[in-house]
């Protein structure tokens, strides 16, 4: 079965996680880890039904993990004296501002906060929020956009951002040499 797996989401994913990391290499490793975890775990599918739901969810929550543990990265980068300021470092602006967000995430008010992370990163639907906060849907629509709106303004008021044509995030520039959200000091 896990064949017809890989054949069926081998290139979806891929597609899915570079678009979220970035870096090719990145997504490679990541896409093996996810297969890791999808053998280790079909085992426990409980629906064949839901499979692509249940692969996504391993997809999201390996790529969580990734900037998770890579968010430390800037921090150890700074020891190396022999890293010139050209060579990429594998660590995108992407990265670097996704670092700052969850920091950000952690500061907003408990009832913001519990919405966003529930969307944004277990992917819940505003009805499933509802049902598991007890709130309306119209009521987790508006809790998730004053969320969002209190991020982007936390993000604007901490740092320059420089878009490419997609809209990613392709450098940035702190506003304030110490930025109480980023783990980043700028030098």
């Amino acid at each position: 079965m896990i064949g017809c797996i890989w054949d069926e989401f081998s290139g979806p994913l891929r597609r899915y996680i570079i678009k979220r990391v970035g870096s090719a290499e990145d997504a490679e490793d990541i896409l093996q880890e996810v297969f890791l975890k999808i053998h280790n775990n079909l085992k426990n599918l409980e629906d064949e039904k839901k499979i692509h739901a249940w692969i996504y969810t391993i997809t999201r929550n390996t790529i969580t993990d990734y900037y998770r543990k890579n968010s430390r990265m800037p921090e150890l980068i700074e020891l190396d004296e022999n890293i010139s300021e050209n060579r990429s470092l594998e660590l995108t602006a992407n990265l670097e501002i996704a670092a700052c967000l969850q920091e950000m995430i952690k500061v907003l008010p408990e009832k913001y906060q519990e919405v966003i992370l529930l969307s944004e990163f277990e992917k819940l639907s505003h009805k499933e929020i509802g049902e598991k906060l007890g709130i309306s849907v119209s009521g987790v629509k508006s809790r998730v956009q004053r969320g969002r709106k209190m991020l982007k303004e936390m993000l604007l008021g901490c740092c320059q951002l420089e878009f490419d044509s997609l809209g990613h995030v392709i450098d940035y520039e702190h506003k304030e040499k110490n930025c109480k959200f980023c783990k980043k000091k700028d030098a």
